[in-house]
């Protein structure tokens, strides 16, 4: 018996003869973001993995602060607190790049969560020698076990170019988003850790840094879907033979002691509290530099971003030497520090496109670890100048330094292979 048609006004109904048809309703489709923040957080899976990385990524500015209080506290000795956070700093150097060659060679998920229980377990045991009264030498051997803490901000930045490889315009604000994070995270987490230290007990800055980086990693890990795939293996050597990496490395080398000679040097003059201006002035920049588009010659971008740091380094100088105004001096840290991110989100997308395929995790650690060593430097030189010539005069290492990495990187930074 043939259908009794009723009338309707749904265009998605359609009638066939006798039989009442039911075409399928087409999906409502919503603009893209503009913001390209927006779109980038967008991307399937991307903000399940950028929560647990930024849980994890906090406690690396808690750490070697909470160490200090910790140690000085109740040994009464700065000298000690330093030398043991000095000794984890070597540390890390020499482990860190072993762990991500293990991390691209057997998966993020596999390598990060047991390498990240060993760190968090040094962690704990510093916390128990410490409160303990154990003797010296353990207090460098634990600090030394946390050396194996993976490098979460590496990894993060592995799964944006996986999730947005063939897109340069994606990975630009992706790096920026990342780099933004980290001045972030080290802009809060000493701050946090001095108030937990304080607010509670001397032990708990390092005790709740190693409950947060456990939690996040673990989140992090869990995200497989967004997770790069492994490389097979090769016997391409390390990242260090390509083409161009020395240098690159080099050039971090004298950024890091940028930053290191920056924050001893400030810390000296005024106080540690207005380096938070130098953090917040390289987040915003960052941020900013990510929503523009870039330029496409990348070796040309970051002589650019050197050339304006070296200069944007000078505005402290400059401040302390003529005038004894803190607000003056804010002002010059907030604006030396916009030159900061823009510089190392265009020298770790170098480092991405220089680094061979299936090794990316190994070349950016190794990034990571000369800037560590440029800041352990930068700190050190900064430290005996203002000892021996005078606090301004301490300001002269950071423009020493980024003129340095401007040289360096115009003499041997090579342009990418497309």
């Amino acid at each position: 018996m043939p259908y009794e048609r009723a009338p309707h006004t749904d265009p998605m109904l359609a009638v066939s003869g006798d039989l009442l048809v039911i075409a399928p309703r087409a999906a409502a489709t919503r603009p893209a973001p503009t913001n390209p923040y927006r779109r980038l957080l967008a991307t399937p899976g991307a903000r399940a993995f950028t929560a647990g990385n930024l849980l994890a990524r906090l406690p690396m500015g808690m750490f070697s602060v909470s160490a200090v209080i910790m140690i000085a506290g109740s040994r009464g000795s700065y000298a000690l607190a330093g030398a043991v956070t000095a000794t984890g700093l070597a540390a890390t150097a020499v482990v860190a790049p072993w762990t991500a060659r293990l991390v691209d060679r057997y998966g993020q998920a596999r390598v990060a969560v047991p390498a990240t229980a060993i760190a968090a377990l040094g962690s704990l045991a510093l916390l128990l020698c410490v409160h303990y009264g154990a003797p010296a030498w353990t207090l460098f051997a634990s600090y030394a076990a946390t050396a194996t803490t993976p490098n979460t901000g590496g990894m993060s930045r592995a799964r944006w170019a996986h999730l947005h490889r063939g897109d340069p315009a994606a990975l630009h604000t992706a790096n920026s988003f990342e780099q933004a994070a980290d001045e972030l995270c080290f802009m809060l987490g000493p701050a946090l850790a001095a108030l937990l230290c304080a607010a509670f007990f001397p032990e708990a800055g390092t005790l709740v840094g190693a409950i947060l980086l456990m939690t996040g990693v673990l989140i992090f890990a869990a995200q497989r879907a967004t997770e790069p795939p492994v490389a097979p293996h090769t016997h391409a050597g390390s990242p260090l033979r390509a083409p161009g990496m020395p240098a690159l490395l080099a050039a971090f080398l004298a950024t890091g002691a940028v930053f290191g000679a920056m924050e001893v040097v400030t810390i000296a003059h005024a106080g540690g509290a207005i380096l938070a201006l130098q953090a917040a002035g390289s987040c915003v920049a960052g941020l900013l530099y990510g929503s523009l588009r870039p330029a496409a010659d990348l070796r040309r971008r970051l002589l650019g971003c050197l050339a304006g740091m070296t200069a944007l380094m000078s505005l402290p100088l400059l401040a302390a030497s003529s005038t004894d105004s803190l607000l003056a001096l804010a002002g010059a840290l907030l604006l030396a520090g916009a030159a900061t991110a823009p510089t190392m989100v265009t020298g770790m997308t170098l480092v991405q496109r220089l680094t061979p395929e299936g090794q990316l995790n190994e070349g950016m650690t190794l990034a990571v670890t000369a800037l560590l060593g440029g800041i352990a430097a930068g700190s050190a030189t900064g430290g005996w100048l203002v000892e021996h010539m005078g606090q301004v005069t301490g300001y002269v290492v950071p423009v020493c330094a980024a003129g340095l990495a401007l040289v360096v990187a115009t003499a041997g930074v090579r342009a990418p292979r497309n």
